[in-house]
């Protein structure tokens, strides 16, 4: 039996790249993708096929970017087939007044944050709808729901992301495609490496769980979740600690 195929952004390291590692085990073949970090990407692709023995096809570039979205979704068709699992990890986070920001550095948020899953649904949905089958799962941020203090942009796009999210399974859920979305909370990845060791205890405190969730985790509740029936569609899933 051919298996299921998966495209996943932002995969080069952090909760992409475990996400990847995760489907990889679970039998699903990988078109995975990253904006700057090829050579990560190219060790990523050969360490599952190696490791898993599944097809990962490595794509390198923006998806922000329209012409490089219809480009890499035709090489994922061509290569692997058509692709029934589409996961919007790409992310980036900016930290600062918002009266200090650039339009530069907003804009730069939200093409990465938001313009990505335009781009990638647009282009995946057409397929899903021919098949009358697929799972879009978006990775969020609890701050998209309650806003944080200087991270005004990276919570504005988290936010269109969760309105995004339950928007798009109401329009999908007849052709029996499902949309979701994990709002995480503190994951311990690069984006979080900006806090000094006090500052990781700190907020470490105010957890209910008492530390940081792991990607590793995040990426089992993802499997959880496109594996899940069709049914479970437009929810923004909380994944934090109890935090929020």
């Amino acid at each position: 039996m051919k298996p299921e195929i998966a495209f996943v952004t932002g995969a080069s390291h952090g909760i992409g790249r475990a996400i990847a590692l995760e489907f990889a085990r679970a039998g699903f073949a990988l078109a995975v993708n990253c904006r700057q970090s090829a050579d990560e990407l190219d060790q990523l692709a050969a360490e599952l096929k190696e490791t898993f023995h599944v097809p990962c096809l490595p794509l390198a570039g923006d998806v922000g970017e329209e012409g490089f979205v219809d480009w890499a979704f035709s090489q994922a068709e061509q290569t692997l087939g058509p692709v029934s699992i589409l996961v919007n990890n790409a992310g980036i986070s900016h930290v600062g007044l918002l009266s200090d920001m650039s339009l530069q550095e907003w804009n730069r948020i939200i093409k990465t944050n938001l313009t990505s899953l335009f781009c990638c649904c647009r282009r995946a949905i057409p397929q899903m709808v021919r098949a009358q089958s697929g799972k879009i799962l978006n990775i969020s941020s609890v701050w998209g729901s309650c806003g944080a203090s200087c991270e005004v942009a990276y919570s504005a796009s988290k936010g269109g992301v969760n309105s995004f999210t339950k928007a798009l399974a109401k329009e999908l859920a007849p052709s029996g495609i499902s949309v979701n979305a994990i709002a995480c909370g503190v994951i311990d990845t690069r984006m979080n490496h900006c806090f000094s060791e006090e500052e990781r205890l700190q907020l470490a405190e105010e957890i209910p769980a008492g530390r940081f969730g792991s990607a590793a985790e995040t990426a089992q509740l993802a499997l959880s979740v496109v594996t899940s029936p069709s049914y479970l569609t437009g929810q923004i899933i909380a994944f934090d600690g109890g935090w929020q």
